[in-house]
C-alpha cells in the first residue's frame, strides 16, 4: 500500500471539501434545480483539469514565477467571482421588490441554464489564482524520492479531479434533497444572501488584495 498516496488522498480531500467560491456557486446553483447543482460541480472538476493540465505540463511553475502574468490571473479571477456575487445580490434585492409587488413568492435560486451554470463553475475554478500555487506547493511533497516526477504528478492530479468529481456533486443533490426547507422563501433568500455576500468578499479581496504568493 503506497503510504504516501494514501496520505495525499487525505490532504486533497480536505482541501477540496474546504467552503470557498467553488463551493458556494454549487450551492447556489442547486437552489435552483439539481441539474444546475450538478452542471456547476461538473464544471469545477473541469477547472481543475485545466490545473492539472497546467502543473503536468510544468506550465503552472511560469505561471506563478511571473509576477505579472500571475496577478493578471488573479484580477480576472477576482473580476468573475465580484461579478457572480454582486449579480447574485442584484437578482435578489430585485426578487425582492417584484414579491414585495405581487405578494411573496416561492423562493429557490433564480432560474439558469445547463449550460450557464457548467461556465460558471468551470470559470470559478479555471480563473482561481491560488490553484496553481496550491498544485505546485503540494504535490512535489508527494512525489517519491527517485521516482518519475510526470506519471506521479498526473497520477496527483487526477486524485484531486476525482475528488472533486465526487465532493461537489454530493453537495448538489445534498442541497437538492433538502430542497423543500430551503428553497422556503426566506430560507432561501438567507442563502442565496449569503452565497453573494461571500462571493463579493472573495472578490473583493482577490481584486484588492495583495499577490498571493
Amino acid at each position: 500500500m503506497d503510504a504516501q498516496l494514501l496520505a495525499f488522498v487525505a490532504v486533497a480531500a480536505g482541501m477540496v471539501a474546504l467552503p470557498g467560491a467553488d463551493f458556494t456557486v454549487v450551492v447556489r446553483n442547486a437552489l435552483a434545480s439539481r441539474r444546475s447543482g450538478l452542471a456547476s460541480a461538473v464544471g469545477v472538476a473541469g477547472g481543475l483539469l485545466v490545473h492539472t493540465a497546467l502543473a503536468v505540463a510544468g506550465l503552472a511553475a511560469v505561471l506563478v514565477t511571473m509576477p505579472v502574468l500571475f496577478r493578471t490571473v488573479q484580477l480576472l479571477g477576482g473580476a468573475y467571482v465580484l461579478w457572480l456575487g454582486l449579480s447574485g445580490l442584484y437578482a435578489l434585492r430585485r426578487n425582492a421588490v417584484r414579491e414585495g409587488e405581487a405578494g411573496e413568492g416561492q423562493g429557490g435560486g433564480a432560474p439558469t441554464t445547463w449550460a450557464r451554470s457548467l461556465r460558471q463553475g468551470f470559470l470559478t475554478n479555471a480563473l482561481n489564482p491560488k490553484a496553481p500555487v496550491l498544485f505546485l506547493s503540494l504535490l512535489p511533497q508527494f512525489v517519491p524520492d527517485g521516482s518519475p516526477p510526470l506519471p506521479r504528478t498526473l497520477l496527483l492530479a487526477s486524485v484531486v479531479v476525482l475528488l472533486a468529481l465526487i465532493w461537489f456533486p454530493a453537495v448538489a443533490l445534498l442541497v437538492d434533497r433538502l430542497g423543500r426547507w430551503l428553497r422556503r422563501p426566506r430560507t432561501a433568500r438567507a442563502i442565496e444572501g449569503g452565497s453573494g455576500t461571500a462571493l463579493t468578499a472573495l472578490g473583493l479581496v482577490l481584486v484588492t488584495g495583495p499577490l498571493l504568493r
